[in-house]
């Protein structure tokens, strides 16, 4: 069956198109009675307007591109809700795509999204190249989450990494821990202002630093444990792990748990993001919280800014991470 078109619905609401286009641009200009009459037909007939074709003719557009880095990171989830909810409110629709932690498919969802002439675009935690992100930007408004930047015509929206990872390691220092490693999170835009901030806290705490190179991912996590544990024996093996994120966090715990090391009764372990996943029962992982939905708010005030007020010059919005302690963390015992 053929979708219905606004000239069917014309027909049997007994109207012009014209009028019918009016209705659904939501236009002053149409009587109450007339507006009942084509909403009603468009009802009967289950018709949906275009959102593409009337952003095209109206040379504006309400549809909000975004692409997210990993789907399976529920970090993103959280911020898209955010996103969602207050997209609704400023009268804007998301079209999502993802990168899959990938340059190359990065580029190729971001040509996607951009071929849809978006109101704006907003990047999370991209891997794109500042140069492909800056060429995007003056095709659209766009906001980075989880990145800076320097460009006039990109707004940004972060929480402060030195920070989180400093309530990280002074946690464990309260503790009593002195052997504390951090699993970084390699190339992440993120890992480096958490890399840091622990090595800073390290040293305020006159202890010695020790990062091991990982990534944001479960897997990686599983491979740093199995890298200490080969340059370390159970009687010295470090008494805590920083690590970079809740999925490198629940990667490494797997990986000690795997080798008769238990958490947290011979290492302790903190996470970062406070994901969904860090908050179930078996996993209860202490962590640092990042106000994820907060942070997909503040993207779409930063778009919608640009949109309806006009703003061009550049906002950085920075969030402040706080320490939520659960299970995985808890006084040395060696």
């Amino acid at each position: 069956m053929a979708r219905p078109t606004m000239d069917d619905v014309a027909e049997r609401a007994g109207v012009s198109r014209a009028l019918v286009s009016l209705v659904m641009r939501n236009s002053p200009k149409v009587s109450d009675h007339r507006r009942r009459a084509v909403l009603s037909a468009a009802k009967e007939l289950g018709y949906q307007p275009h959102t593409m074709a009337r952003s095209l003719a109206s040379r504006t557009s309400n549809i909000v591109g975004v692409m997210v880095s990993d789907l399976r990171n529920a970090f993103f989830a959280d911020v898209v809700e955010g996103m969602d909810t207050a997209a609704q409110e400023f009268g804007l629709e998301l079209i999502l795509n993802t990168g899959r932690r990938s340059a190359a498919r990065e580029r190729t969802a971001l040509e996607s999204l951009l071929s849809f002439r978006p109101g704006g675009i907003i990047l999370l935690s991209p891997i794109l190249p500042a140069a492909t992100i800056r060429g995007a930007a003056q095709q659209a408004p766009l906001v980075l989450v989880s990145r800076t930047s320097t460009v006039a015509d990109i707004d940004t929206v972060n929480d402060d990494g030195e920070i989180g990872a400093s309530l990280s390691v002074d946690h464990l220092v309260s503790l009593g821990h002195r052997r504390i490693v951090h699993l970084d999170g390699g190339a992440a835009f993120t890992a480096a202002p958490r890399r840091r901030g622990y090595r800073s806290a390290m040293t305020r705490h006159g202890l010695e630093p020790m990062v091991v190179p990982s990534e944001h991912t479960d897997s990686a996590g599983v491979v740093a444990v199995r890298k200490l544990l080969n340059l370390f024996s159970r009687d010295n093996f470090p008494t805590a792990l920083v690590c970079g994120n809740d999925f490198n966090a629940v990667g490494a715990m797997s990986a000690l748990e795997e080798s008769g090391l238990r958490v947290p009764a011979d290492v302790s372990v903190v996470g970062y993001d406070n994901t969904s996943l860090a908050a179930l029962r078996h996993v209860a992982l202490t962590t640092i919280d990042q106000p994820r939905v907060e942070m997909g708010r503040l993207a779409i005030e930063a778009l919608a800014e640009r949109l309806r007020d006009g703003r061009t010059t550049p906002v950085r919005r920075r969030v402040e991470p706080s320490l939520v302690i659960r299970s995985t963390t808890t006084a040395p015992g060696r």
